[in-house]
């Protein structure tokens, strides 16, 4: 099973088919990400966004992630899920 949501923050999937969804919801657009981003940015204690990408998305759609979560001010950051690509 997927380790637990962060409390207070998100888990932001990106899908083989390029999707993106935060905490299990489709997002529309990057704007829709990045309002997110920006919200827990804001907390005082800003919690830990998990990052998991699917093994076959291609890697820009990770690196627009990590991008927008370091341009925002995303501070804590954690790529889970890794075990999928163990052979």
């Amino acid at each position: 099973p997927p380790p637990p949501t962060p409390r207070g923050g998100g888990a932001v999937e990106s899908g083989a088919d390029g999707a993106g969804r935060w905490n299990g919801e489709l997002l529309a657009d990057r704007a829709g990400l990045e309002a997110r981003l920006t919200a827990v940015a804001a907390q005082a204690e800003p919690p830990e966004l998990h990052i998991r990408p699917d093994r076959n998305v291609e890697y820009r759609s990770v690196a627009m992630v990590l991008s927008s979560a370091q341009r925002l001010g995303v501070t804590k950051l954690g790529i889970v899920g890794n075990e999928q690509y163990a052979r």
